[in-house]
């Protein structure tokens, strides 16, 4: 089927935009001149720019600066982006202008187009729609408000998800006492309450780090306009316009401290990008020892039994792998490369403006999705459900080598150590070695290794 076009004129001349579509020209230049990848700017980030265009316009209208039927048209517009409508209109590669002028344009355009529809007149994409703003305030703005709203709605609940997942676990399996690992190697027992523990703990200390940084992101940048000067906005806007959204996004979100800090750096969105590589860290640590814990059946540690959710393998019959912790761990290391990019991105503050606003907004996103879903799928699909496999924690516990610790104290660590050696050699359980080369006697040692006391710490009594 032939596309049919029209003609659409901008400041540089005339140029054919598809009939269909409801952007304009300065839209078609740019999806005509960026193709580097597939990457679309994320829903998330147009969605912000849609509510940044109908506050502005809101915003606008109560200063008396923008007529009333105007700004309703463009807020009704910007709220059908909102609500997931006409997205296939914002076609425009990630990978684009540093300032995102040609999103900025593109929301602009879009909104303008059906706002004009809507009234049955004009309403300009820059003297309408963009009133008051710039793509070098807005861009930034609308990299904070999709991040924090994303945090807010997404992430945190999703942490808060697998912090409770873990505390349920642990109250179904804490007591269970385990062999303690170091170095991979065997080293003095634990319980799984303390295990899963200090998972719990990891994530905790993680979603705290989160809430501490998009403080700083919910400080807006908009305002600026183009330099940080405020030019061409009304003294007033600002400070209307973060109150606004606020009250719109049930967010808490004000007006920066320095617009110049603001347009020029992505301070703030660098420093919430390490907090959500800490969260990439713990969860890459999480899904590891799963991995590792549900090795075997037989061969591996064996100590849990993960939920067998698909075939493992398409040669070896009856094989299932750990999938969602394997699935976890890639998504963790790519929010760490996401944050290796945003660093990089954040270095390219050439004067006034931030030149790579596109790729941090993307990036940014994108692990904050990530994050949110591996934390979702660990909760439901791993530690939900897997079980303990007690006849292995036995039988592994009762021969480890390493128990004879708990005797240091009585019998000096030579002789513990001897002990140690004997024990593994022969394949026999540590007690019945102790109870042959030493004057202790077997209840003695049976109060000393007991591996359920020895995971409260303390010395030998």
């Amino acid at each position: 089927m032939t596309q049919q076009f029209r003609i659409e004129t901008d400041s540089m001349g005339e140029v054919k935009v598809p009939t269909i579509a409801l952007y304009q020209a300065q839209t078609q230049r740019a999806n005509d001149n960026f193709h580097f990848s597939q990457h679309k700017m994320p829903i998330a980030f147009i969605q912000a720019l849609a509510y940044i265009k109908q506050t502005a316009a809101i915003t606008n209208a109560q200063l008396g600066l923008l007529e009333g039927d105007i700004a309703a048209a463009i807020s009704d517009a910007a709220q059908s982006i909102i609500d997931g409508h006409h997205l296939d209109h914002f076609p425009i590669d990630v990978f684009q202008t540093g300032s995102g002028t040609s999103s900025n344009m593109n929301a602009n355009e879009v909104i303008a187009t059906l706002a004009s529809t809507q009234l049955g007149t004009i309403v300009n994409p820059n003297d309408h729609v963009n009133m008051g703003q710039s793509s070098n305030d807005v861009i930034p703005t609308a990299i904070q408000v999709s991040s924090a709203l994303s945090i807010q709605h997404n992430l945190l609940p999703a942490l808060e998800h697998l912090i409770k997942s873990l505390e349920n676990k642990r109250q179904q399996v804490g007591q269970q006492v385990k062999t303690g690992r170091t170095h991979l190697m065997d080293a003095m027992p634990i319980t799984f309450d303390q295990e899963l523990g200090g998972w719990q703990y990891q994530i905790e200390h993680a979603k705290q780090a989160i809430e501490h940084s998009v403080k700083a992101v919910q400080a807006l940048a908009q305002g600026g306009t183009a330099v940080g000067t405020g030019i061409n906005a009304d003294p007033r806007f600002a400070s209307a316009f973060a109150d606004n959204l606020a009250q719109v996004t049930r967010s808490d979100f004000s007006v920066s401290d320095n617009f110049f800090f603001s347009l020029s750096s992505q301070d703030a969105i660098v420093a919430l990008s390490g907090a959500l590589k800490t969260n990439a860290v713990a969860i890459m640590k999480i899904a590891n020892d799963l991995r590792w814990m549900n090795s075997g059946p037989l061969a591996g540690i064996g100590e849990i039994e993960l939920q067998g959710l698909q075939p493992g393998s398409s040669i070896m019959p009856g094989k299932v792998n750990p999938v969602i912790p394997e699935a976890a761990a890639m998504a963790a290391a790519q929010v760490m490369g996401n944050d290796t990019t945003i660093t990089i991105a954040g270095q390219s503050g050439n004067f006034q403006l931030n030149v790579m606003l596109p790729v941090v907004a993307h990036n940014i996103l994108e692990s904050i999705e990530l994050l949110s879903n591996s934390a979702t799928a660990l909760a439901d699909q791993a530690i939900d459900s897997f079980k303990v496999r007690e006849d292995n924690l036995k039988q592994v516990l009762d021969k480890n080598p390493i128990l004879v610790t708990a005797l240091n104290p009585v019998i000096g660590y030579l002789k513990a150590a001897n002990i140690a050696k004997k024990a593994y050699a022969e394949g026999r359980a540590i007690i019945d070695i102790a109870e042959q080369e030493t004057d202790l006697d077997r209840e003695v040692l049976e109060r000393l290794l007991n591996p359920a006391k020895l995971t409260q710490g303390g010395l030998a009594e």
